[in-house]
């Protein structure tokens, strides 16, 4: 483990070059080098419009012509403009090119900066090299990823705040309040004749108090934050034949799953990604789960159950066009696995007796809908919408911990605290106390990155795609 501040890192001088669009066609394709031989390299390869050569470039103009290869052949025409140290994404010396859409154009742009000495960038090194460089801090750099790879309203939202510094500052903030609490204990032991008076350590105790209740909020946002970020496991469940393929095809409004009348169709489970009032949800078909059937649908019922356990939320679905529908829900209730369930009762459209039928309804909260007349699809949706905001932090304060890591040392900071109160209780020795506060105020430091280690940087930016 080491700690560096971000003036203390040299800037290496290696160049390097991606291309940082995606593959595919488009009418724009961008490339990155970065480095300190970045200008001299876009020189020897640029030419004007009129064909002249162009010894060096005004930072922050961007310039048209023409990119040459080595041969002198002309690749394509190009935007290119330059950005000094200090002032570029990265925060080393570095240039952008611009050429035309397709794979071709930038394929050989690339190759051409390579030939001239710079070496292709490894997968999120430029946003590696804006940490060392001190340009943006850990915790941001992982919320640029958090960005790339948001796919609803509501992961860019989150991944947007945190890369504003709310969340970084809220635990800077947490820090400093700790170094602050570190240097008040350790004034005893420097001066061992001033003693932790009754309301010296009164006012410790307070101050702990709210750090620990601070981190508390941020351990309990991972709950929404995990959801944010791995999506919401919505799996749909129930006795064979009782409408639930039917369910999963209306709410993906496509015939993703085979439907019959034939009871046990579904021997495999069926997944699909939606995007549900800005949440991703990842709705699961399972098999129908009953006594007997083949070995094949046996499996596919022992699949369905280890489903459920994972789920954050289970679509419970009753046939109400069966006339023992109440007896078979209780026999259900008992057996099978329910943490968070709703109870959803289809076929409401041929259920016999409705007015019973609805009477017991009301009595067990199951949801009367029809996946045939499509009644009581959208209140469905409603209710397990509302199922998700509920568990929901605000997402607009930034605070919102959505990293496994994160959550480790927000965890491990905790603990180190819940150690220091205890010994600050019992009076014990002031270095004690001091030394468990150190280590709750160094875990916090590994989110932000002021203090880190080689393996944490790789296994983080190696989950970045090439280009960024």
């Amino acid at each position: 483990m080491k700690t560096k501040s971000p003036s203390s890192f040299p800037l290496d001088e290696e160049t390097i070059v991606a291309i940082i669009t995606p593959p595919g066609e488009g009418g724009i394709s961008a490339l990155r080098l970065c480095g300190g031989q970045s200008p001299f390299i876009l020189t020897k390869h640029f030419r004007t419009a009129k064909g002249e050569e162009s010894k060096e470039f005004q930072p922050f103009l961007m310039r048209f012509g023409h990119f040459i290869d080595k041969q002198s052949n002309e690749i394509d025409e190009i935007l290119a403009v330059y950005m000094p140290r200090g002032h570029s994404y990265t925060g080393h010396e570095q240039v952008e090119i611009f050429c035309h859409g397709g794979n071709q154009a930038a394929q050989k742009i690339l190759n051409s900066l390579i030939e001239s000495g710079a070496r292709a960038a490894e997968p999120g090194e430029f946003t590696k090299l804006a940490f060392l460089s001190g340009r943006i801090d850990l915790s941001k750099a992982e919320a640029v990823a958090e960005l790339i790879s948001s796919s609803t309203e509501k992961s860019y939202e989150v991944a947007k705040e945190h890369l504003l510094g709310g969340y970084s500052g809220a635990i800077e903030s947490l820090r400093q309040k700790l170094i602050e609490l570190i240097a008040e204990v350790e004034a005893s032991i420097d001066f061992p004749e001033e003693e932790i008076s009754p309301d010296d350590k009164k006012q410790l105790l307070n101050t702990l108090a709210s750090i620990e209740s601070q981190i508390n909020q941020l351990i309990s946002s991972y709950k929404g934050g995990r959801i944010i970020n791995e999506g919401y496991k919505v799996a749909i469940c129930g006795r064979p034949n009782a409408g639930k393929s039917s369910l999963f095809n209306l709410i993906l409004r496509q015939q993703r799953a085979l439907v019959t009348p034939t009871p046990g169709t579904t021997r495999d489970y069926l997944s699909e990604w939606i995007d549900l009032g800005g949440y991703a949800v990842n709705l699961i078909d399972t098999a129908g789960l009953r006594t007997g059937g083949g070995a094949i649908e046996k499996a596919g019922q022992s699949l369905a159950r280890k489903i459920m356990k994972q789920s954050d939320l289970i679509l419970w679905m009753i046939d109400l066009s069966q006339k023992n529908w109440q007896k078979l829900l209780e026999l259900d209730l008992k057996s099978e696995f329910h943490k968070n369930v709703l109870l959803v009762g289809n076929k409401i459209d041929r259920a016999k007796q409705k007015k019973s039928a609805r009477n017991e309804i009301t009595k067990r909260t199951v949801l009367p809908i029809s996946c045939v007349t499509r009644a009581g699809i959208e209140k469905l949706k409603k209710q397990f919408l509302d199922r998700i905001s509920q568990s929901m932090p605000d997402l607009t304060s930034g605070q919102v911990v959505t990293s496994a890591r994160h959550l480790q040392k927000l965890k491990s900071s905790m603990k180190c605290l819940k150690t220091a109160e205890i010994k600050l209780n019992k009076n014990a020795s002031p270095e004690l106390t001091a030394f468990d506060l150190r280590q709750a105020a160094e875990a916090l430091s590994e989110i932000t990155g002021r203090i880190y280690n080689d393996d944490i940087l790789g296994q983080i930016f190696s989950k970045f795609c090439i280009g960024k």
